[in-house]
């Protein structure tokens, strides 16, 4: 029977490469019950996390041009890095208009309640 099984995860964040490990070593002991990991080894880029029954969680992070690029990688707790990736704040993403930037996106927005007419 095919699975479709997540194993690597990617997240762009403002934060810096220490800054997500903290956050990491934090969040996932944290977990209830089954779902907790705790910290096995780590580097200066990368954490590594056991779970119950020897489960791997691998995080890593390194500083790229628009921020930290953050992979997270698992066999099984997928979700969890899910929501450890949704507690980090996420890099800007460009708009997807020719010359509309965020400031102007809102106000064309709340300017326009009936959507882009383009």
């Amino acid at each position: 029977m095919p699975t479709n099984v997540q194993t690597l995860q990617e997240h762009l964040t403002t934060l810096s490469p220490e800054e997500v490990l903290a956050s990491a070593k934090v969040f996932f002991p944290r977990r209830n019950g089954i779902y907790a990991a705790f910290l096995d080894k780590e580097g200066p880029n990368y954490a590594t996390f056991r779970g119950q029954g020897g489960e791997e969680v691998v995080i890593a992070a390194q500083r790229v041009d628009n921020g930290t690029r953050v992979t997270g990688s698992t066999y099984l707790f997928d979700m969890q890095i899910g929501r450890f990736f949704a507690t980090l704040p996420s890099v800007e993403a460009p708009a997807t208009r020719t010359g509309l930037t965020a400031g102007n996106a809102a106000e064309s927005a709340a300017s326009n309640p009936n959507g882009p007419t383009s």
